[in-house]
């Protein structure tokens, strides 16, 4: 999917340490996912490879995916499981680098650039800044802020575009098989060897979401649900309340 683009150094881009693979989970996600695959293909240094993995196993992303060009697996449903899916092919197709996007995300059109620059330097893996789409407000500068401060001192999160160079992800547990916080364990390895870095670089999340759970209510659930994990409650257990929580609130 790579081709060539203004401002990109084909040293770099030739790496074949950092040979890159995108890999992104969907479920029922067709209208995010063709915004997404289009602006991947445009990236400065765009990524040698992108995989889809669809935990619904549908033909019409099945089919979007091939007029892309992109690779389609299909998956057992499970963020966590798709993932390593996804990685797993991706590592038996020879890539360097991996990155995870969600299907409704927006990559910056630097950002592939950017991670290739960054592994060539010597980082282990790293992030790109949370930046909400939509129209900008004062709360969501203020989220905005909250979430780069939870970054400095403990976890990211898969929404902000984590990349990891091979060799550091063959060291670490990897991705996790659970349904939420598959990418724990990965940060916290990638943290422990001081090559963690954050990329300025914004990651532009959807705000559908966030609009329709509130940007509010949607932050406490997220913290709540991080605080009953880290105190040790089964993430399986996590997603049956995050389920039962959204299926009361679609009754209301």
């Amino acid at each position: 999917m790579a081709k060539d683009s203004p401002g990109a150094d084909p040293a770099v881009a030739a790496s074949a340490a950092t040979r890159l693979a995108v890999v992104v989970p969907v479920l029922h996600d067709d209208a995010a996912l063709a915004r997404l695959l289009p602006l991947l293909g445009r990236l400065a240094s765009a990524p040698e490879q992108v995989i889809v993995v669809d935990g619904a196993a549908s033909e019409a992303t099945a089919a979007l995916c091939r007029g892309a060009g992109c690779a389609w697996m299909p998956s057992a449903r499970g963020r966590g499981l798709q993932l390593a899916a996804g990685i797993a092919a991706a590592r038996a197709a020879g890539a360097g680098a991996l990155w995870m996007v969600h299907a409704d995300c927006e990559p910056h059109a630097s950002s592939a650039h950017a991670i290739r620059e960054a592994l060539a330097a010597g980082a282990a893996g790293g992030y790109f800044r949370f930046r909400f789409g939509g129209a900008r407000s004062a709360l969501k500068r203020f989220l905005e802020a909250c979430i780069a401060w939870r970054c400095r001192l403990s976890m990211v999160y898969g929404d902000q575009g984590i990349f990891v160079s091979r060799a550091a992800y063959d060291a670490s547990p990897g991705i996790g098989p659970q349904p939420l916080f598959e990418e724990v364990a990965l940060v916290r390895a990638l943290r422990r060897t001081r090559r963690f870095v954050a990329l300025p670089l914004p990651m532009t999340v959807s705000e559908r979401r966030w609009q329709r759970d509130g940007l509010l209510r949607r932050t406490l659930r997220n913290r709540t649900l991080a605080l009953a994990y880290l105190l040790g409650i089964d993430p399986a257990t996590l997603e049956r309340w995050y389920r039962a929580s959204r299926a009361r609130e679609a009754r209301q």
